[in-house]
């Protein structure tokens, strides 16, 4: 994909923006390409989605390493909490939104259409791609450098409680403590087109269905499902 001169300087805005310059800008570029623009365009381009995997795993153990040195006397139980308020959606999309990434997001014309530059679940997932496209042009301590200075308001909020709760930590947790069957989420059903779809899934302890429920990204779907579960009345009969 060519990156016209209009395109190079959005990019190079959002470098003085992160703080980080770097070596190889297409993978910035690529980092900030959502799957619905390359589908669009003849012959398909690079997106963001092998970024975000990646950039999933460096931001979990980035985190997980913050906390265990920072936090010494909380228990793994605390600790886990703790790491799932700060590594959810909205938490990522808060991070998102302060650098605004979404100005600098490649989106098709459907999600264009459907205000996708402010949809949490594609500015949390851009986060995470854009985490993995500095992991991959640099290392594990740059990587890390950045996670925790992009990150530095989310950590003092999850501290303070003022994230959303997350649902499916709090089930497992307890589900653990009563079960050794597997949980499990399953996808019900996807409605609607690729820029505004609705997912449906449903949460399993074993062959059991504990909750359903619904969101716009298979995270806030999950979340939905788990939260049904806790608050249903099948989990506190689960024994």
């Amino acid at each position: 994909m060519k990156t016209t001169d209009k395109r190079r300087r959005e990019l190079l805005d959002i470098q003085n923006t992160i703080g980080y310059t770097f070596k190889d800008i297409e993978i910035l570029n690529i980092s900030l390409t959502h799957s619905s623009f390359a589908n669009e365009l003849k012959g398909g381009a690079r997106h963001n989605e092998r970024l975000e995997f990646l950039g999933d795993s460096v931001l979990n153990v980035v985190i997980s390493d913050f906390l265990f040195r920072r936090y010494r006397n909380l228990p793994e139980g605390n600790l886990t909490r703790l790491r799932a308020m700060i590594v959810a959606e909205p938490s990522l999309a808060y991070c998102g939104r302060q650098i605004n990434i979404g100005r600098y997001l490649l989106l098709g014309k459907g999600e264009e259409n459907t205000g996708g530059r402010n949809k949490d679940s594609i500015i949390a997932d851009a986060v995470e791609a854009l985490i993995g496209a500095v992991y991959v042009d640099s290392d594990f301590e740059n990587s890390k450098a950045f996670v925790l200075k992009l990150f530095e308001n989310v950590i003092d909020k999850a501290l303070a409680g003022e994230f959303q709760r997350d649902y499916k930590t709090e089930l497992q947790e307890l589900l653990q403590s009563r079960s050794s069957e597997k949980i499990t989420y399953e996808a019900i059903s996807e409605t609607g087109p690729d820029h505004d779809k609705i997912f449906k899934t449903r949460v399993m302890l074993g062959n059991k269905v504990l909750g359903e429920g619904k969101g716009r990204s298979k995270k806030a779907a999950e979340q939905s499902a788990a939260k049904e579960a806790l608050y249903s009345g099948i989990v506190k009969n689960e024994k």
